[in-house]
């Protein structure tokens, strides 16, 4: 087992050209791991975790409906946004500036074969993360992500999630809203959840922006005590 990890901070980036390097690195553990079996080795499988911030793009998990895309092509392009079709799970989700992307390319053998407790680890991350700032967020029933008060007419989701897995490899991951501009929501059914509102680090704390920076070190640091990273 390896329980170390590979951190790499990709700024601002295209989100095509970083979902292609997401499969890349998933396929290289995929190839590595089918090795091992096949010849009988035991060669050590990395772990990966990229941060990321793309430009305005929207994506539709594979089990997701193009009716909860509320604009067409037309208003996309004026809006500089892009569409992709993906292979994760979920609906629909919104990705931009603003907004701190997470992407852990992990073999889960090397931690728990459980795909349920890693969707629960993500978002216990970013509930820690929160909570740094005074924030008590909280998991809603039967929807993945991270909320702040569910329950009440007020419930309105701060985090996005979806992954994809194979063979016990991820890809795929997490979308935090810090300082995101919140009208690119409107043009669609976030999550394809109808009557929920979507919010902002930065909305919540009523400040004009929030250190990107910071806020990062602290997901990396709850995230490497929840998988119990090695140095």
């Amino acid at each position: 087992m390896n329980k170390r990890l590979h951190i790499q901070d990709l700024g601002r980036k295209d989100y095509k050209e970083t979902w292609n390097y997401q499969e890349q690195l998933f396929k290289e553990i995929l190839d590595l791991k089918i090795r091992n079996r096949r010849e009988s080795l035991d060669l050590k499988t990395p772990n990966h975790f990229l941060f990321v911030e793309h430009p305005h793009v929207y994506t539709l998990g594979k089990s997701g409906d193009m009716a909860n895309l509320l604009v067409d092509e037309k208003i996309l392009e004026e809006k500089g946004a892009a569409f992709y079709k993906i292979n994760r799970g979920g609906d629909i989700t919104y990705h931009g500036p603003g907004q701190i992307v997470g992407y852990p390319i992990l073999d889960l053998d090397n931690f728990f074969t459980d795909i349920h407790k890693y969707l629960r680890y993500l978002e216990e991350m970013v509930i820690l993360t929160l909570a740094d700032y005074d924030i008590k967020a909280e998991r809603s029933p039967g929807e993945t992500g991270v909320w702040l008060d569910v329950g009440t007419p007020f419930a309105r989701k701060i985090c996005a999630m979806g992954v994809r897995a194979s063979r016990w490899v991820t890809m795929h991951g997490f979308a935090l809203n810090v300082n995101a501009d919140l009208g690119y929501f409107d043009m669609m059914i976030p999550c394809g959840i109808k009557g929920k509102a979507v919010t902002s680090l930065n909305v919540e704390l009523g400040k004009k922006e929030v250190d990107l920076e910071e806020v990062k070190q602290k997901l990396l640091k709850h995230f490497q005590v929840l998988f119990e990273i090695e140095s």
